[in-house]
């Protein structure tokens, strides 16, 4: 079921169990496997959302980011050094206006993604806000605040984390996960109305076969797709 802004409350202290700290320590550990092997192929990445903040469920995805566009071959060739099976390959897009995505689904819940195109700051800024971490925060056991599908800013702490909705402290939100103003209210915005409409779906979400590239997928979607054709454009990077 997915989770539904929560539009006030006051704020409260969440102790995680045992359980809930060998979940995070193992989810962690398999994150920390596939970015230490990126980052001998010099490829430098980010894992995001309850990972990062520590709220993890036993459904919670591992989610690590290539925040750059890279080839995608790279990403693969580190994947099938480590033995991991690919489960799909999908190309994704929000809306005709935003970052195109190469989704790389692994077992285990886990997702390497690849934008196709440059992200622009508030595209990159989307991580930040729900709480990203690096490599290195991932080995010495960090966390870092972040905001979750319900508006509710966690803040992790000793014991677990504080948590507390961020409609009417928009301003506090943004300092205390250190972006900007204008991606918190994009995000209050965009997860309000689609808890009010219902989630309307993404633009473009297209599974390539597992032997083509994700760039050779990509020209044939914007041999057809004026909009995607368009993006590629405005972003420098159509043929």
């Amino acid at each position: 079921m997915a989770k539904k802004p929560i539009l006030r409350g006051d704020e409260r202290e969440v102790v995680y169990s045992a359980e809930h700290w060998r979940l995070l320590h193992a989810l962690r550990e398999r994150a920390i496997l596939i970015m230490r092997a990126l980052e001998r192929r010099g490829i430098p990445s980010i894992t995001h959302g309850s990972l990062a903040r520590g709220d993890v469920t036993p459904q919670s995805d591992i989610d690590i980011v290539i925040p750059m566009v890279i080839p995608t071959f790279k990403v693969e060739m580190v994947i099938e050094e480590l033995g991991l099976p690919i489960i799909s390959k999908r190309i994704v897009q929000a809306t005709p206006f935003h970052v195109l995505k190469a989704h790389i689904e692994l077992e285990g819940n886990t997702v390497v993604t690849i934008p196709l195109t440059p992200l622009t700051s508030r595209e990159r800024e989307f991580y930040k806000f729900g709480g990203e971490v690096a490599l290195r925060d991932l080995e010495k056991g960090r966390r870092v605040p972040g905001v979750d599908k319900r508006l509710m800013l966690i803040v992790p702490s000793p014991q677990g984390h504080r948590e507390r909705p961020i409609i009417g402290m928009e301003e506090e939100a943004a300092r205390t996960v250190g972006v900007s103003l204008d991606i918190v209210k994009e995000r209050v915005r965009v997860l309000v109305r689609r808890d009010t409409i219902g989630r309307t779906g993404v633009y473009l979400k297209e599974e390539i076969p597992l032997d083509e590239s994700f760039e050779n997928a990509l020209r044939r979607i914007a041999d057809r797709d004026p909009a995607v054709r368009r993006l590629m454009m405005s972003r420098g990077c159509y043929p």
